[in-house]
């Protein structure tokens, strides 16, 4: 077994003794019980079945594509929850909130499969959660537990199931990854107070739709395509997987910025991604490590929710890459009335 690596277990148990949370150190555990199981079935893969074929109706509650995984992660970390102190429960496959135990403090918003699409391509997939607390009576209650700012998440993370199996975790108190020892079915502390490096030469976007996009993302990445020739003076590299989950652990260790803009596609006009179980978590991860996340503009953690399958744009990752983002969008008007040889390129842009 894994020597000298502090387990999740008892990460937690000093966190709370600290001045933690026991119910939210519990509800974690129970979620980290639920993917070590969960990893065991995807690491089958097809032996399993196909567990990448469409079920029911093919719509989940967030509206995307159905899968049999989706409806058997959902149920894993529903059933997991069951037993701990969680009274909500919001999930990308189901169209309403469910109250699990009303009489308990926390609501958990989750996406028990992200990257989906990916399951047949033995591709990394992963699950993604925050951690609400209920509030008391009189100001919402439990039936707006989950109808909160991200700034009020109690802890975040998110689970990638790859080459190896990680836990990518805050609980307010830094960025820490623990990995799964496949030999005890025990999450590992690997790598703690996580920061996300700045200046590094790598994006994450998909160019297939750039047509679509809005003209300051347009403006953004024509600048980084044009490479060392153009007026960022250096060349960047592209990525792209289609699971958010593999992206954001590969700008954790490496740097770059992550963007999924809102395009003038039907469905796509205010983003792909859900707010509540989505862009709260990663924002959440992502500036405790010291990086960022923002709608383009307006930071993510900020943005009052309107339903549980709210779609925003997302941009996040490394701060500098995300505030230069909002640049091109807030000073879009200004580029644009000057003459020819400083407007669209931005060819003296800082």
């Amino acid at each position: 077994m894994s020597e000298g690596h502090t387990t999740l277990e008892d990460y937690l148990g000093q966190w709370n003794e600290a001045g933690g949370r026991a119910d939210v150190a519990a509800t974690v555990l129970a979620m980290a019980s639920a993917a070590a199981r969960l990893a065991r079935e995807i690491a089958i893969g097809p032996l399993a079945g196909e567990i990448g074929a469409v079920v029911g109706s093919g719509d989940a509650g967030g509206g995307d594509q159905q899968k049999r995984l989706d409806v058997e992660a959902n149920t894993a970390f529903r059933d997991g929850l069951l037993s701990a102190p969680v009274a909500v429960f919001g999930s990308e496959e189901q169209d309403e909130v469910e109250i699990l135990d009303a009489t308990q403090p926390l609501a958990v918003a989750i996406d028990p499969l992200d990257g989906s699409s990916n399951i047949e391509t033995n591709v990394s997939i992963g699950t993604i959660f925050a951690i609400f607390p209920v509030p008391v009576s009189g100001t919402g209650g439990i039936e707006s537990a989950l109808m909160q700012p991200g700034r009020e998440q109690l802890a975040a993370g998110f689970f990638i199931y790859g080459p190896q199996t990680a836990l990518v975790l805050t609980v307010k108190a830094g960025t820490h990854v623990f990995t799964l020892d496949p030999r005890d079915g025990t999450f590992r502390l690997t790598n703690s107070n996580v920061h996300v490096p700045q200046s590094k030469r790598e994006y994450a976007i998909n160019a297939s739709n750039y047509r679509f996009w809005p003209k300051p993302i347009r403006d953004y990445i024509d600048d980084l395509v044009a490479g060392s020739e153009g007026p960022r003076g250096q060349d960047f590299n592209m990525r792209w997987v289609a699971s958010m989950v593999a992206e954001a652990f590969r700008i954790m260790v490496r740097g770059g910025v992550y963007i999924y803009p809102r395009d003038s596609r039907k469905g796509y006009e205010n983003g792909r991604l859900r707010l509540v179980y989505e862009a709260n978590p990663m924002a959440l991860v992502f500036e405790q490590a010291g990086g960022a996340a923002t709608d383009g503009v307006t930071r993510i953690m900020d943005i009052q929710p309107a339903s549980l399958h709210q779609r925003v744009p997302l941009v996040f990752g490394s701060a500098d890459k995300v505030s230069r983002i909002a640049r091109y969008h807030t000073e879009i008007s200004t580029r644009d009335q000057k003459s020819p040889l400083f407007s669209e390129r931005g060819l003296f842009r800082v």
